[in-house]
């Protein structure tokens, strides 16, 4: 889909910034001029932001313009934000001066921006423009004011204030919401520990996808004829629905009226809901499934005056309903302030703080819900001036994904405030003199604002180990620049590290990275960059995975010397394992993570809070082994029996082939060893794919085309022969009934693009692993056609073979199968004709297996998985995904999106808590009198009363117990202890850390 940009980068001396002449009441951006208008390509389909918002509202993006005003800290993180998301038209517009004091709230601005005095929109121009090639950036510097004729935003589709007087916002916001079409407006602030958001997107703002869920099919039990039908999900499966919502039959049998009809639901219990009458219908035989329908869902907006006095918010924090109110009386005191005196409350000024609490009440009488929070007041007064980079960062993820919601009609939007506190970090700080908060000159002059001298310098002294370096790590350590953490004056330092190297899919959500950073290491790039925003940190980047083969490295001595851990990575077993070793060494960890627009943080304190591992998600549900090999029911199981397909075939098969002949070298020793009838593993599979080895392109696309058979034309028609349609169970009931689909099998047509997709993309894998030469030529359809039009395919006959319809079998080990002395015989007499016909060579002796990589497009490897699934999803009956949805199940692709990254950042606000109050270490002192229940080492009980011998324990010192290896120091336990009363379950203990004396016999157990 092409992209229409104007006055393209690639064009001599574009304009960075369109600073306007006067009359200065005016402010009007020209017309880009035809003559200079050029369609790019839309970027690669790489980004997993596609797997959020769809191509749909990725096309309604790629042809929105954004005018965004006030590139301060919060400005600029919405930059960043939606550049990244891929708009067409970004305008940052700005009438300031880089002063020292923004370094430490924009990421973007260097010391020579302060030094030389540059607008702001114009110094961060570039860096916010290289993040994505795609958007057109400019800048504007002319005056925005009340008497400014707003004419000129009538380019834009979405118009962001931030660092705006409450009254030209609403002048701003009026002539948005009473434009024809409406222009959606965001108005956004950051006052010290205050923030919030507005939103209006006109009186009928359409959304076609309020949730994003994707809707899953669910398989149906029954559904019973009455008034109201009934619905009962398969194998009692939740099906999630809410009452109101509809829900699309298919396949249906007996109840046929129902398929393709939509149909409200009542939810009855988490596996049942009613859908009407369906007393008149027939009976309910078998089969069938349901679809959630996504309905459209229309919202309303009011003006920001009319909101005023009654404000539509969002409850953020349930554990403080009332604090988005008081937050809202309170600031818009601190407007009235600033409309008085032109100024913000001076830092840690008493007297204007209390100027403030008069407001507060003033304004409070013309609410209608009055509440008001004089502490609150007084806080937002003391740290109005200032900033808390982590909290700016949150709220610009809140508002850019505003803006993507805004353009695209996607998830439901904002109504209309959001309003966010953090309170609780300066409360602890209300006692200390106004000096600890005032100005010392330099860049941390805003935080210092917040959170006072002392707290700053325990921050620069801190010593942090970030485990992982994606988009969170890129985001946790921007927080760390602007904040100071680790400063190498201070002896503090930012110890990060990631084994994984740069792709071009990362470019879209990490945004210390650019294209010429592909392919190296993420951390020693992430460091260097972090180094450009805060060069007076110490960053120390390591290429290590965590993990107990680096226990040398991260020892307890490492560890030993850190003040706090913190997580930014993308597995569950990841986690657990640095959650073990940080609760071990009674280190604080803060850990974080995305899925689409869901996000979660978790902050575990030692001797306060619950581990990570306390608690478990229950296990990803597997596929059977059957269902994927014999009877899939959706679509997933086409595609994951695809993936697997290329694994065995082009991964698998190549690597046992090659460690075989590494491991056995004289294929004359084999044969010896064979015909002695010894075991050897694996060779009955290695000499198969040795004595059917092709030679050249053209045995390539036989052995393809062979292949299409077996897998869509054979399977089937054995399926079907073991198993009629009529086939029955013990019960009477049909065999193939839903879940289970009967398959159709597939004639070869080359006409059909399908088939001679997946024939050329398994020809071109089989190629590569036998490292077989081809051209371009070989690929065409003439080509092909030419060569399977001389293969002569077997005709099929049944065989008599067990098909496995346990759920409950697992995939046997191919290469542990017991092999028939017929089996042996042919392999023998396979590899003597090899040996005899001189075709065993070195070369003929290695294979170049193929590891899966998804995000190249030109490899093939996409293709085969993408039609191999197609035809199988076509020879049962199962609706075909496309090639989008094939690459994220097959590639395992976690959905992600920039602005859900930037939203988790107010985890680096815990930081500040966490260095605030400390971390104590608390012994644990084991007094005789207090009976242990249970002893465990990892999966080992060292020692249960109960379990026959276990007595006998107690005389056995640990040492004997255990067995430690020889520089193995401590063990951590677990231990339980009797419950207070018969009938309680038994009480867990603090982890134990049992060290070993030098002699090994001091401690018993």
């Amino acid at each position: 889909h092409p992209l229409s940009l104007s006055l393209s980068p690639s064009l001599p001396n574009p304009p960075s910034s369109l600073s306007l002449p006067n009359p200065p009441s005016s402010l009007s951006l020209p017309k880009p001029s035809p003559s200079l208008t050029l369609s790019l390509p839309k970027p690669p389909p790489s980004s997993r932001q596609r797997y959020v918002l769809g191509d749909s509202a990725m096309q309604q993006m790629a042809q929105s313009s954004v005018f965004l005003s006030g590139m301060g800290g919060l400005g600029v993180e919405i930059a960043k934000n939606i550049v990244l998301a891929g708009v067409k038209v970004l305008t940052l517009h700005d009438t300031k001066q880089c002063e020292t004091w923004d370094l430490g709230s924009n990421f973007f601005l260097r010391q020579d921006d302060v030094l030389t005095q540059r607008n702001r929109a114009v110094a961060v121009h570039p860096r916010v423009a290289e993040l994505n090639p795609y958007v057109h950036v400019d800048t504007s510097s002319s005056s925005l004011d009340l008497s400014t004729d707003l004419c000129f935003l009538k380019r834009y589709q979405c118009v962001i204030l931030t660092e705006a007087r409450l009254s030209l916002q609403k002048k701003i916001n009026d002539f948005c919401h009473f434009h024809q079409p409406p222009i959606r407006f965001i108005g956004c602030d950051a006052y010290g520990i205050c923030v919030r958001v507005f939103c209006d997107f006109g009186d009928q703002f359409e959304v076609s996808d309020p949730t994003g869920e994707e809707a899953k099919e669910m398989f149906i039990q029954n559904i019973t004829q009455g008034n109201p039908g009934v619905v009962t999900c398969m194998d009692s499966r939740t099906h999630g629905l809410q009452t109101g919502q509809s829900v699309l039959f298919r396949e249906v049998n007996g109840m046929d009226t129902l398929n393709g009809t939509a149909r409200q639901v009542t939810v009855l219990s988490p596996y049942s809901f009613a859908v009407g009458d369906t007393s008149c219908l027939q009976p309910y035989a078998h089969g069938g499934f349901f679809l959630l329908v996504k309905t459209p869902r229309t919202y309303s907006f009011e003006t920001m005056e009319q909101q005023l006095s009654e404000p539509q918010v969002l409850t953020p924090d349930f554990s403080k309903p009332e604090a988005p109110l008081q937050i809202h009386a309170a600031m818009l005191a601190l407007d009235a302030f600033q409309e008085q005196h032109n100024r913000l409350p001076n830092i840690g000024c008493c007297q204007d703080a209390e100027v403030l609490v008069k407001l507060t009440e003033e304004v409070n009488h013309t609410l209608t819900n009055r509440v008001m929070n004089s502490e609150l007041v007084r806080c937002l007064s003391r740290t109005a001036q200032g900033s808390l980079p982590p909290l700016a960062a949150a709220v610009g993820g809140i508002a850019s994904q505003e803006v993507l919601k805004a353009l695209t009609g996607k998830f439901a939007p904002l109504q209309q405030w959001f309003y966010l506190d953090a309170i609780e970090v300066v409360k602890p700080l209300l006692s200390l003199s106004a000096e600890e908060f005032s100005p010392r000159g330099d860049r941390y002059d805003g935080l210092r604002a917040c959170i006072g001298e002392t707290m700053c310098l325990e921050l620069h002294k801190l010593r942090v180990f970030m485990v992982g370096c994606g988009a969170i790590g890129c985001e946790m350590l921007k927080n760390f620049a602007l904040l100071g953490v680790g400063l190498a004056k201070s002896s503090g330092e930012v110890c990060v590290t990631d084994p994984d190297l740069i792709e071009k899919s990362n470019l879209n959500r990490q945004f210390l990275f650019r294209s010429q950073h592909i392919q190296k290491p993420k951390s020693t790039t992430a460091a260097v960059a972090t180094l450009e925003i805060n060069p007076e940190m110490q960053v120390d980047a390591h290429l290590n995975k965590v993990c107990p083969a680096t226990e040398g490295v991260y020892n307890d001595l490492f560890y030993s010397r850190l003040h706090l851990v913190v997580t930014a990575l993308d597995n569950v077993e990841a986690r657990r394992y640095v959650d073990s070793r940080s609760v071990s060494n009674q280190k604080a960890l803060l850990d974080s993570g995305t899925m689409g627009t869901k996000g979660h943080t978790e902050i575990i304190v030692p001797n306060l809070t619950e581990s990570y591992n306390s608690h478990r998600d229950p296990p990803e549900e597997e596929i059977p082994f059957c269902t994927l090999k014999s009877f899939p029911a959706v679509i997933e199981h086409t595609i994951q029996w695809a993936r697997d397909k290329f694994e065995s075939a082009f991964a698998h098969k190549p690597t046992i082939y090659n460690m075989f002949w590494q491991t056995h070298s004289s294929a004359e020793a084999v044969l010896q060893r064979m015909q002695q009838r010894e075991t050897l593993e694996g060779a009955f599979q290695v000499v198969k794919l040795l004595s059917r080895r092709p030679s050249q392109w053209e045995h390539c696309i036989i052995l393809a085309r062979l292949k299409f058979d077996k897998y869509f034309k054979r399977k089937a028609l054995q399926l079907l022969h073991s198993f009629p349609l009529d086939t029955r169970l013990k019960d009477g009931s049909l065999f193939w009934q839903s879940p289970k689909r009967p398959p159709s099998p597939i004639e070869f047509d080359l006409k059909d693009t399908l088939h001679f997709s997946f024939v050329v993309s398994a020809a071109r894998l089989y190629a590569e692993i036998y490292n077989i030469p081809y051209s371009e030529k070989d690929l065409s359809q003439e080509a092909v056609s030419r060569m399977l039009s001389e293969i002569t395919v077997p005709e099929y006959r049944p065989a008599e073979k067990r098909i496995e319809t346990d759920e409950n079998v697992k995939k046997p080990d191919q290469m542990k199968l017991s092999v028939s002395s017929e089996e042996e015989r042919e392999a023998i007499a396979q590899l003597e004709e090899a040996i005899t016909a001189d075709h065993v060579t070195p070369e003929r002796l290695r294979m170049s297996p193929r590891l899966f990589e998804k995000d190249d497009d030109l490899n093939g490897h996409m293709d085969f998985v993408a039609s191999a699934s197609s035809l199988r999803a076509r020879m049962y009956s199962i609706e075909v995904a496309d090639r989008l949805k094939t690459k994220r199940i097959a590639g395992k692709i976690i959905p992600a999106i920039a602005t859900a990254t930037a939203r988790r950042r107010r985890v680096s606000l815990e930081l500040v808590k966490v260095t605030y109050h400390g971390v104590d270490c608390v012994v644990l002192q084991v007094h005789y009198g207090i009976e242990p229940t249970m002893v465990v080492h990892g999966v080992k009980m060292l020692y249960v009363p109960v379990m026959p011998g276990h007595n006998k324990r107690l005389k056995l010192t640990m040492q004997k117990l255990i067995k430690p290896s020889v520089d193995r120091r401590y063990v951590d336990l677990t231990v339980s202890f009797a419950p207070e009363s018969d009938g309680d379950e038994d009480l867990p203990g603090p982890p134990v850390r049992y060290y070993f004396s030098p002699d090994g016999d001091a401690h018993t157990a």
